[in-house]
């Protein structure tokens, strides 16, 4: 490990998630950047997380992995298993950590909570998403939904800080029943940068095969009902025939019926599924190409895909009242619609007849909610971990 700044902490920094790279998502990627910036700040850090198929773990800090089994009904996730792995076991009670940070409440999440308590260090619980629509799809039933969210809540009382990455959360999280304090420690990016927007368009629409004057539309997230995709497609339809091309990047349990849908429409010309996109620069040319970032979600509670098209300069169309909105200000950084294709394809088509508001809007979100993950790494976060340390003793 790297050498650890003694005067500031003692010991190392435990992040514990059920998703990291091969697996991605929001939460993997705030995972990963949290581990290589503490790193860089010359902290020792691990992320323990399950072991997924194809992980190739070659960052500088140490990824612990522990046994798992697929999850039929989410791939690509999976279920973690961390008490059939007695070496794990005694690797966390032979490292001497300073501070343990779970990002979910479950395999990852208990054994965070259990090395913290047998080591007496603090423990941080950040919480990302609406679990309430996952269990109600997984159990079709809404008293077992209601008794997994009870042991959700459990579990975040037992933290020593809650946190979560936007304001709007901590409403869910009440919802949910919880009561305690409550943190917001906003998410980063890491495709932030102040290089010039225009030559990255123009290379990325070029290695995308997408000609001038047309406008690219672009979706990046699990391929899932709950993310609304269904209003975009049907959105598309009332649209064919525009000059528009459409990426939709990512995977799930509903990517056949997505794709389905799509040729129903009539859309199979103007619609590329790119799959899942593991590679951050490849990521990075998919935002750089498009115009508008289509982000419909009523699932969603911080979506980090929206930051990281407003570090490329693509505002994002996003439903009015979600969670999801809350950071933006319609026809400022960003534009508001109503839960209807007539509405989203109504303001996609305006939108497109006026690229000046496309623009303004971009440099807005650029300029206001794209702040990169190194300064929220290694100023907020770490302020807020050695705080928490000095006050634990």
């Amino acid at each position: 490990m790297k050498e650890m700044i003694t005067d500031k902490a003692v010991g190392t920094f435990g992040l514990f998630n059920e998703s990291f790279p091969p697996i991605m998502d929001g939460v993997a990627v705030a995972v990963r950047n949290y581990a290589y910036w503490l790193y860089e700040a010359g902290y020792d850090t691990c992320v323990v997380t399950p072991r997924a198929p194809d992980s190739n773990d070659t960052d500088p800090y140490p990824v612990y992995r522990y046994p798992s089994i697929p999850i039929t009904m989410r791939k690509p996730y999976r279920l973690g298993l961390p008490e059939l792995d007695p070496a794990l076991k005694s690797l966390c009670q032979r490292t001497r950590f300073a501070l343990v940070h779970a990002h979910s409440p479950f395999s990852a999440g208990l054994l965070a909570m259990r090395v913290a308590r047998e080591q007496g260090v603090p423990f941080v619980a950040t919480f990302h998403s609406k679990y309430r629509d996952d269990f109600e799809r997984a159990t079709r039933s809404r008293r077992l939904a209601e008794l997994m969210l009870k042991e959700v809540i459990w579990f975040y009382e037992k933290a020593d800080e809650v946190w979560v990455p936007q304001r709007a959360v901590a409403d869910t999280l009440r919802e949910y029943g919880f009561r305690g304090a409550v943190e917001v420690v906003d998410n980063g990016n890491d495709m932030a940068s102040d290089e010039p927007l225009a030559p990255l368009r123009q290379e990325a629409r070029r290695a995308l095969g997408r000609p001038d004057g047309e406008c690219v539309l672009l979706f990046v997230g699990q391929h899932i009902w709950e993310k609304n995709p269904r209003l975009v497609v049907e959105a598309l339809a009332r649209l064919k025939g525009q000059p528009f091309h459409m990426y939709f990047v990512g995977t799930g349990y509903a990517a056949d019926d997505l794709r389905r849908l799509v040729a129903d429409c009539g859309l199979d010309g103007q619609v590329t599924f790119a799959g899942a996109v593991t590679d951050r620069e490849v990521m990075r040319r998919y935002y750089a190409a498009a115009d508008l970032f289509l982000f419909p979600s009523l699932y969603d509670n911080a979506p980090l895909v929206v930051r990281e098209a407003a570090a490329l300069g693509v505002p994002s169309v996003m439903v009015a009242g979600s969670t999801a909105a809350e950071i933006l200000t319609d026809g400022v950084d960003g534009f508001l619609v109503q839960n209807t294709p007539e509405s989203l394809s109504g303001e996609i088509l305006r939108l497109m007849q006026h690229p000046d508001l496309v623009r303004q809007a971009g440099d807005e979100a650029r300029r206001t909610l794209a702040r990169s993950w190194r300064s929220i790494v290694q100023g907020e976060v770490l302020d807020r971990y050695l705080s928490l340390i000095r006050r634990k003793g």
